[in-house]
């Protein structure tokens, strides 16, 4: 397979930046639609895709979620057009017989909440990148975050599925670059890797 093209890889890592402001165009449903289509792909251990979404498009939906984080990102969530809650479901394995059929995977996880809520943790958030890299390859900006109280937001969101907490969540749109700051450090190659 050969390598994406350098305008392609600016597009998802080098010239892509995590926003806090958008402009005022709409993302219409479609391109939700779109990102799961894409993100869905992206590979999580034994296919598990616990990742469950909630995208909070009316300014109800998002004023509840605003409730439920700190100041400076409640303006945040209020003023994108689409604020999206990455949550994780710890009984994922239920569908693994649709999701794994060639392995009987669940009996992997039956009885161990423990490993099923370190699973959800590791591939929900896995499934978080792609979204954000989904969403940068359709043309749009993310800002994803910390910055809330995730059991006021399971609360709000998760009420009749408890199984399901929230890992993360993002703002999501088109980002007003006139707000941009210069881009933070990145560390060399040396700094924070080491081959074995």
């Amino acid at each position: 397979m050969p390598a994406i093209d350098d305008t392609a890889l600016d597009q998802l890592f080098r010239e892509a930046r995590t926003f806090n402001h958008y402009t005022d165009e709409p993302v219409p449903e479609s391109d939700l639609h779109a990102i799961w289509d894409l993100m869905k792909m992206g590979p999580t251990s034994a296919n598990q895709l616990p990742a469950r979404l909630v995208w909070c498009v009316s300014a109800e939906a998002k004023e509840k979620l605003a409730a439920a984080a700190s100041d400076t990102n409640a303006d945040k969530i209020r003023k994108a057009p689409v604020s999206v809650i990455v949550g994780m479901d710890s009984e994922f394995h239920e569908h693994l017989p649709e999701l794994f059929p060639h392995a009987d995977a669940k009996s992997w996880f039956d009885g161990n909440a423990e490993l099923r809520q370190a699973s959800a943790f590791r591939n929900s958030s896995l499934q978080g990148g792609y979204l954000i890299l989904a969403a940068r390859a359709l043309g749009l900006d993310v800002g994803p975050m910390s910055g809330f109280d995730g059991g006021a937001v399971d609360k709000a969101f998760f009420h009749d599925t408890p199984a399901v907490k929230t890992n993360f969540i993002a703002t999501l749109g088109h980002g007003d670059r006139s707000t941009l700051h210069d881009r933070s450090p990145r560390p060399v190659f040396e700094r924070f890797n080491r081959i074995a």
